[in-house]
């Protein structure tokens, strides 16, 4: 694994407080009604996707994912800005302001969404590692799901074709206890959702999904074998969401004290205390960091809402073109 340095530690803690506060933000301008539809935050989760970049190759691997998805490709490199500007509907964000909060992509930086149908991106995921298995890309794609979704006959369709052809793929279960709303303990008689690998001798296990180093470790080995042309693995990132599964959620599965309890072992938290435990950074030094990441989501709220939202127009050059019906015309 390459090594967690210094700088790891302080881009993590940057990176993931981006995060947090970007998404807080978008709370706000939910309930302010500035965001519609639907929003899936990621608060608690960001181990899970800081660990991840640290053992990926940006340059050619791949990330999919479900609806809970703005702060992912921020990390893949999609400029912030863009991702706010989708999430209200404007014409300068990700898809032109029509995809939304469910919905970011970027073909440019390897993001392949966002997709709104529970389990549905896990076979496009074994279908884009299928893509790099035969063009020889060398590229691995992170396909992740809710443990929601690991009841859906898809995955074991996926994993089935993923093992026999011995595609590059590493499948995560985030597991943050809930689904949309129903415990584990409720969904099936087993709570190990890792072990459904082992019925495809797929290799599988549990990995702490709160720290960030123990995900690094998992995910570059799990990379690692996938690139070597060994086939998938499967892990299940054990997490916890702090918000509902979505903002309109009222969350009355779970205690107010059982989500206290979690936040005592906050990634971001984690991640601090190590930085003052170690000396990397003064109080002074981590305030500065802390004010570029308050300014810079302020940034991007600037940017979407002075962007103009898309004109009618664009409803019809976004439709397939045929050549023989030449009276829409197409601009993109």
């Amino acid at each position: 694994m390459k090594e967690v340095t210094k700088e790891v530690y302080l881009k993590w803690y940057e990176d993931m407080l981006l995060w947090r506060k970007f998404e807080d933000k978008l709370a706000a301008l939910y309930i302010q009604q500035k965001v519609r539809g639907f929003l899936h935050l990621y608060n608690g989760q960001e181990a899970v996707l800081a660990g991840a970049l640290h053992a990926m190759d940006l340059t050619k691997d791949k990330m999919i994912t479900a609806y809970r998805n703005h702060v992912q490709p921020i990390g893949m490199g999609v400029d912030p800005r863009r991702v706010m500007a989708e999430l209200l509907g404007k014409v300068t964000g990700t898809s032109k302001g029509m995809g939304g909060s469910m919905h970011i992509f970027s073909k440019e930086h390897r993001f392949y969404g966002g997709h709104g149908i529970v389990g549905g991106q896990i076979p496009v995921g074994a279908g884009l590692a299928f893509a790099d298995k035969y063009f020889e890309t060398g590229g691995v794609t992170m396909t992740y799901f809710g443990d929601g979704a690991a009841r859906q006959g898809s995955l074991h369709e996926a994993f089935n074709m993923a093992m026999l052809w011995k595609l590059p793929v590493v499948f995560i279960v985030e597991n943050n206890g809930y689904a949309m709303g129903t415990s584990v303990e409720r969904t099936a008689n087993h709570t190990d959702i890792w072990k459904l690998g082992l019925g495809y001798e797929m290799p599988c296990g549990p990995v702490d999904g709160m720290n960030p180093v123990k995900v690094a470790e998992a995910m570059t080995e799990a990379i690692d074998r996938a690139r070597r042309g060994d086939g998938p693995t499967f892990l299940e990132m054990k997490t916890y969401r702090y918000r509902g599964h979505s903002m309109s959620d009222a969350q009355l599965y779970r205690s107010k004290e059982e989500v206290e309890e979690y936040k005592k072992i906050d990634p971001i938290t984690q991640v601090l205390d190590l930085i003052k435990e170690e000396k990397y950074a003064t109080n002074e030094e981590i305030e500065i960091i802390d004010k570029r990441v308050k300014d810079l989501v302020q940034e991007c709220v600037d940017f979407a809402e002075e962007s103009a939202y898309p004109e009618i127009q664009q409803l019809y050059d976004v439709v397939y073109a045929q050549e023989d019906y030449p009276f829409i015309p197409h601009k993109l």
